[in-house]
């Protein structure tokens, strides 16, 4: 009974982590994938235009890319790979605070841009927060389960 009860919290705990990950990662990827295939329609909003506008915007497309590299693999087994999930967790935090620094160093007089890294900021802190729950149920349950049997 005992053993059920675990392999059902497991499930539930992994499942929750995996949709946490999944939500950012596809985020993610819609966002490296459209910035990839059509650079030009977001250059503007970062205030690029032009050949090195195109190249910028692509080369943050593949940013993108190798950053959600290790996601896949945290989907696949949340439970099995934490510390490739705390890896992760490290990953958004600091895209979160690199991209507020950005912010703070541009003026009012740069609304465009600022709404455009903004954009950014505000999903990263939801895909931090969403991640950062799942993870901590992760480790509640990896403490539960290393429990003797009552």
């Amino acid at each position: 009974m005992e053993k059920e009860a675990r392999t059902k919290k497991a499930a539930l705990v992994s499942w929750l982590a995996r949709f946490a990950v999944g939500i950012v990662l596809v985020g993610n990827l819609d966002c490296a994938f459209s910035f990839l295939l059509s650079p030009a329609g977001y250059a503007a909003g970062f205030e690029l235009s032009g050949v090195a506008g195109t190249a910028a915007i692509q080369g943050l497309a593949v940013a993108f890319l190798m950053w959600n590299a290790t996601y896949p693999l945290v989907i696949v087994s949340p439970l099995r790979y934490r510390v490739l999930f705390a890896v992760v967790l490290a990953q958004q935090a600091i895209g979160l605070v690199g991209e507020s620094l950005i912010l703070a160093g541009i003026g009012p007089d740069h609304p465009l841009l600022r709404e455009s890294i903004t954009r950014f900021i505000a999903f990263d802190a939801f895909g931090l927060v969403v991640m950062a729950l799942s993870f901590a149920g992760v480790m509640a349950y990896r403490a539960y389960s290393n429990r003797p049997p009552v």
